[in-house]
């Protein structure tokens, strides 16, 4: 249970970006940013490059609050908020906390009863969600794969049964090898959308299997990436022993998991319990 909001402390304000053009910037967003005392920005060289195009001045102090100093400044930000200043938070683009900072300050101003409030506005997850023409019923946000090619197969392996649609970011130095891994765990055919530069002047949505896509990205990509997977298609779970343990076999194999690991994921996919999987493991190997 959280605390109660303190009434005499500022207000926390996590503040949507424009993640391509100024002009995508709600009309809260110029209001704060003119008046709101404390500007906690990832790059205050872009937040004032923004602020020039929308014709705002800033007023207030503008810190800095990126991933490197992210731990550091919390407490500093969080002094000005107990002081009763109200502070905003503002990321490159789109929303802070999400894939950039903001997730520890937002920690730390409710734990001390700080208000928190969002100004709404773009979002590449989202904006690339109902573009690429997958299912938006039911989705999930994954981030950035791991960048060393174990921990990404095995945490491909992890989602392969996923059924919501799941979204993606990457870095387009990346991207080929990231959809051949993802064939490889996913399936070649499965349907995927590759959104980039996202509202930009060269904004593309290429859509395809992942096997195509894979084709594709081999001869370079440029610009901001959020990759957009269809989910795995309902399935009757196994059931069989033979068939169980020949799945811990070939997750195994192909994800480098341990013998441990696999049952469990195993398990979780096919709805069984990991003491049957166990079982049909250890009999297949007698």
């Amino acid at each position: 249970m959280t605390t109660e909001a303190q009434t005499n402390t500022g207000t926390l304000l996590l503040a949507a970006a424009p993640i391509g053009r100024p002009e995508d910037a709600s009309r809260r967003l110029l209001g704060a940013l003119a008046d709101v005392p404390v500007v906690a920005a990832e790059d205050t060289r872009r937040l004032r490059r923004l602020a020039a195009d929308l014709g705002v001045e800033i007023t207030g102090r503008v810190l800095a609050h990126h991933e490197h100093n992210e731990r550091a400044s919390v407490d500093g930000l969080l002094a000005e908020l107990l002081a009763g200043r109200d502070v905003l938070v503002i990321t490159d683009a789109g929303m802070p906390g999400v894939s950039d900072p903001g997730y520890r300050l937002v920690r730390a101003a409710v734990a001390e009863g700080v208000p928190v409030t969002v100004l709404p506005g773009p979002s590449a997850v989202t904006t690339a969600l109902v573009v690429s023409g997958l299912p938006t019923d039911r989705f999930c946000f994954e981030g950035f794969p791991p960048r060393k090619q174990g921990e990404r197969s095995r945490r491909l392996a992890s989602l392969a049964g996923e059924q919501r649609t799941m979204v993606f970011f990457e870095s387009p130095r990346r991207l080929a090898d990231t959809l051949t891994a993802m064939a490889e765990a996913f399936g070649t055919d499965r349907p995927a959308a590759v959104c980039r530069e996202l509202t930009k002047t060269y904004e593309e949505v290429r859509r395809g299997t992942l096997a195509e896509l894979a084709a594709w990205a081999q001869d370079g990509v440029l610009g901001e990436i959020t990759l957009v997977v269809g989910g795995a298609p309902e399935r009757a779970g196994l059931t069989e022993p033979a068939d169980l343990a020949a799945a811990v076999a070939a997750r195994t194999e192909a994800a480098g998991l341990t013998r441990k690991e696999a049952i469990a994921e195993i398990a979780k996919e096919n709805g069984v319990p990991k003491r049957l999987v166990y079982e049909a493991v250890i009999t297949a190997a007698e």
